[in-house]
């Protein structure tokens, strides 16, 4: 009962201490904020000063510099307030002015203009609550914690893994994804790759969402069990688009066997070193989040000493007006010719050498040295 009583004191002193923390940023946060709106503030002022005291000297039109930054940094409501002022500020310079030229005019119908684009995109934001930059900052950070989580653990030795993607049009955001996980007093390795409904921006929100939600789910449940648990996640989210292809690897980091099942997904293909022939692991399954109770077919197999198994994403291997066997076929031969005898590289020289960069590509190579 003491050890109960000490957990529950413990768990109620790092639950204070993370709120302590968050109040702490918030507070912090605000305080920087509203720094920031006295900062453009007094500027805004100082250009009003200026604009009056030397009215032919001084571009009112300088009123801009701090609009534009204030577009950048500031919050939703306190934009909306701090245009309101630039605004008021312009009224006040263009009084100011000794005559009013056609080009007075036109500078300052420019800057009202300006003003109110700036106006619009604070409504926008209004929808997410933060600032520009900072709503940018987010976005990176969900894009970095998909990266992150294609990472690959640390293997024993004689195990070479790695893996390589590129976005449709080199964007950062792509809609396919990898997860991998070797789970805690395990000898296995886990990796599942995903290919989201659509491409790049319009899939990168769905492929945010799937890959931390896949990435729970790999490393907790049995090898047979995640594509079906995958399968109900995306049922339960009523997606207008919310369906995607996956191949799951289950690899046996002590004798090298393997499971291997797909849903709706190109086959994953296995180079035997001792024939070095490559064979299509030709196994079954729907696509995730069409169907329910649906079952997933598995191929076993074991890697040897030199053997390896790519996994890949549909654009590696499909183009318009092209059957997707001929597609894998073309790949065989593209990595008989890079591979041989080098993995090292291996999945970023793949995706660079094939498929077409109008489609997100993902490429997982798997090598027993």
């Amino acid at each position: 009962m003491d050890a109960a009583y000490d957990d529950s004191r413990t768990a109620t002193a790092r639950s204070s201490g993370l709120g302590r923390r968050w109040r702490t940023t918030w507070r912090q946060g605000v305080v920087r904020e509203y720094r920031l709106v006295a900062g453009l503030l007094l500027v805004t002022l100082a250009i009003v000063a200026a604009v009056v005291a030397l009215p032919d000297k001084f571009p009112f039109t300088a009123l801009m510099v701090p609009l534009l930054v204030g577009s950048l940094l500031l919050g939703p409501r306190q934009l909306e307030w701090f245009v309101i002022g630039v605004l008021v500020a312009l009224m006040v310079t263009l009084l100011a002015q000794e005559t009013i030229t056609t080009r007075v005019v036109g500078a300052t119908a420019v800057q009202l203009l300006m003003g109110f684009i700036v106006l619009l995109a604070s409504f926008r934001r209004a929808r997410l609550g933060v600032g520009g930059a900072m709503g940018e900052s987010m976005l990176v950070d969900l894009r970095d914690r998909i990266l992150n989580q294609g990472g690959i653990p640390t293997l024993p030795y004689g195990w070479h893994v790695e893996s390589a993607l590129r976005s449709a049009g080199g964007t950062p955001f792509a809609g396919d994804f990898l997860v991998a996980t070797q789970p805690t007093g395990d000898e296995r390795l886990e990796v599942v790759v995903v290919d989201v409904s659509g491409k790049g921006e319009q899939a990168g929100t769905r492929a945010m969402q799937l890959s931390g939600a896949f990435g729970g789910l790999l490393g907790a449940l049995p090898p047979d069990q995640f594509l079906p648990a995958a399968n109900d996640y995306l049922l339960r989210q009523d997606w207008d688009e919310g369906f995607a292809t996956a191949v799951h690897l289950s690899l046996d980091l002590t004798t090298g066997g393997y499971e291997i099942r797909t849903a709706g997904h190109p086959p994953a293909v296995h180079r035997a070193s001792g024939s070095g022939r490559w064979s299509v692991l030709g196994s079954e399954g729907p696509v995730l989040g069409l169907l329910a109770d649906a079952t997933f077919s598995c191929v076993r197999g074991v890697l040897g000493r030199g053997d390896a198994v790519l996994l890949y994403t549909d654009g590696m291997v499909e183009e318009p007006r092209r059957d997707i066997e001929l597609g894998i076929d073309r790949m065989l031969g593209e990595a008989e010719s890079l591979l041989r005898g080098d993995f090292t590289g291996a999945a970023g020289r793949l995706v660079d050498a094939l498929g077409s960069p109008n489609d997100d590509r993902a490429m997982l190579v798997v090598n027993r040295a």
